[in-house]
């Protein structure tokens, strides 16, 4: 059977290939905006060489200069073999406005296929181009970095507001965007204000930073996004938000007149420019929320709902009930407080377990606060769970709400066990409260009795409560102060740590030998073996070497073929990593032979 199921697998599997290798996908690209003057390519590119009767859309608003030209793309990679064909056309913008072109069809494999549509926006010329130059941006680009100084209208940076005026918790988006029609390579420092009077939010954007062409104030720039915040103001009044300043680096090319110089640089130079940028200092006017708040109010600000759930409303004592509780919407979730469920005394009530579940928007943070309560009845009996009051201010209606879910009815059996419970408000003596009983029973056998003259004092208890302690207290320092003496002897410390120290390098170059880093390895072994002789004679490693080892260790007693054998390793592993062969194999027989002449050594040397 389970050799069916997996031959049914593979096929499926091969099926899907097949059906993947036969798909046809039918692309075009294009520039998303582009200046008038500006030419640009068209391209509509087919996954297969099977390709007839291709036909392009008809083309408005722009010159066709040339095309559409055919050529044939080839690529191999981890051995698996595609093709593709690609149709390109030569374009320039001529007219200011927006575009769309329709897709190209075409047959391929048999079918006719028909590609994605393009909109390409079409900017006005740039201002400052010459009269003959037709405005391009690269042009514009092109003067600006012929010279050695860079202009604040050639590189910039602005901060803009979604929203100047705002009442408190009202979210708000900042937004730093780069312009530049010069190299830009960078920022070496960046200085962003500290948002004082506002819980600050940044938003996520994309690693790879998408450019693109943009006409601000007369000239065509390359402009991106490069930071963006989401505020929330916490108090009123007129707050500002200082000015953030950008190191840029930019790369200059500039032209060499000395027609040698130009020869062996290609016939211009590139330096790096620095140049500082700063944004203007904003300003936001806070309001103050109105007055007339409702009782519980969340400190929620934006548009919410609610909702809510009951795992279950027939129980038996002790058995859990979760009530579930969803705020959802937009605004400040994150510092909206959990409402107050008012379970009935007989419950046992613990803390709320709360789940965030939104994402940073330009408008807030979006989307679900889950809030689960979970309580226990500890008497049978139908109870109520009222419902919960959720209130806010609706930044759409700027006036409070009050949102409410439904009540429960819960039925509650008696379950196993003695579920008599006393519940105690300690905040007022009079509060404690018997549940199920009228009378509180004297629980009985939980008082021992004296006899009449009988006292601690004086008695055997009475001195052993002495005695014991002060005899613990004895022993404690006599064994502490051969502790002490022990610790004062370094070499006799160093001596009985040796193979401690030394096997714990073993387990590292084992680590080293299973990630196959062989010079860390072989220097780790050499460390464990020099430094476990070097703390067994207590001889400092810088006095150590093969010839005085020999002696050293005969004078302690090890055999002369032990002494052989260490020395052995040494040169083993000092001259494996040069040897020819199989490294692998080789750091095994290291590591095995290591391990073991220190194991040895150990039961060999007795101090």
């Amino acid at each position: 059977m389970r050799k069916i199921v997996f031959l049914w697998m593979a096929l499926c599997a091969m099926a899907l290939n097949v059906w993947a290798e036969d798909e046809v996908t039918f692309t075009a690209s294009a520039p998303d905006a582009v200046a008038v003057g500006d030419q640009f390519r068209l391209s509509y590119t087919i996954n297969t060489r099977n390709v007839k009767d291709f036909r392009a859309p008809s083309i408005q608003g722009f010159d066709v200069l040339m095309g559409p030209s055919r050529s044939t793309n080839v690529s191999i990679i981890n051995g698996d073999r595609s093709e593709s064909i690609t149709f390109t056309y030569i374009l320039m913008a001529t007219k200011e406005g927006e575009y769309t072109l329709a897709g190209a069809t075409a047959s391929a494999k048999g079918h006719q296929v028909i590609s994605n549509s393009v909109k390409i926006k079409v900017l006005p010329a740039d201002q400052t181009s010459n009269a003959g130059g037709g405005g391009g941006q690269g042009r514009a680009s092109e003067r600006t970095s012929s010279g050695t100084s860079i202009s604040s209208n050639d590189l910039f940076i602005t901060s803009t507001l979604s929203k100047t005026n705002v009442y408190e918790q009202e979210a708000l988006l900042l937004t730093y965007k780069i312009y530049t029609v010069v190299d830009l390579r960078g920022f070496e420092n960046v200085k962003l204000p500290d948002f004082k009077g506002f819980h600050s939010q940044e938003v996520e954007l994309p690693a790879n930073r998408r450019w693109g062409l943009e006409h601000y104030k007369g000239r065509n720039y390359h402009s991106t996004i490069y930071r963006q915040f989401v505020l929330f103001p916490q108090q009123a009044g007129k707050l500002t938000i200082d000015p953030a300043r950008f190191d840029a680096s930019v790369n200059i090319v500039q032209e060499v007149d000395d027609p040698i110089e130009a020869f062996f640089n290609g016939g211009a130079n590139s330096f790096q420019v620095r140049k500082t940028l700063t944004t203007p200092k904003l300003t936001i006017d806070v309001k103050a929320l109105p007055s007339g708040k409702p009782a519980g109010y969340s400190g929620g600000v934006g548009t919410f709902n609610i909702s809510s759930s009951i795992n279950s409303t027939q129980v038996k004592t002790n058995d859990a009930i979760t009530v579930k509780v969803v705020i959802s919407g937009t605004g400040n979730l994150k510092l909206v407080s959990e409402p107050e469920i008012k379970f009935p005394e007989d419950f046992e009530v613990y803390d709320p377990k709360v789940d965030n579940q939104f994402r940073l928007t330009n408008s807030g943070l979006s989307g679900n606060k889950v809030i689960e309560y979970l309580a226990i009845p500890r008497n049978a009996g139908t109870y109520k769970i009222p419902p919960v009051q959720f209130s806010y201010f609706d930044i759409k209606t700027q006036s409070y709400k009050t949102l409410s879910t439904e009540e429960y009815v819960v039925q509650v059996e008696k379950g196993e066990g003695n579920a008599t419970q006393t519940i105690a408000n300690f905040t007022n003596k009079e509060d404690l409260k018997i549940l199920n009983e009228d009378i509180r029973f004297i629980k009985q056998n939980e008082v021992t009795l004296t006899p009449k003259g009988v006292f601690f004092f004086g008695s055997t208890s009475y001195w052993l409560f002495y005695l014991v302690p002060g005899v613990l207290f004895i022993a404690f320092f006599i064994i502490y102060r051969k502790q002490i003496a022990a610790n004062a002897n370094v070499a006799r410390v160093r001596t009985k740590k040796a193979n401690k120290v030394a096997v714990k390098r073993m387990k590292l170059a084992g680590k080293l030998l299973a990630s196959n880093q062989r010079e860390a390895f072989y220097d780790e072994v050499l460390k464990a073996l020099w430094g476990y002789i070097s703390d067994k004679l207590n001889i400092p490693v810088s006095r150590l070497s093969k010839d005085n080892i020999e002696e050293e260790l005969q004078k302690v007693g090890v055999q002369a073929e032990l002494i052989k054998e260490f020395i052995g390793a040494l040169d083993q592993c000092e001259f494996a990593r040069f040897a020819p062969g199989d490294p692998n194999q080789a750091m095994d027989q290291v590591y095995k032979a290591s391990f073991d002449v220190i194991s040895k050594m150990e039961n060999s040397i007795k101090h």
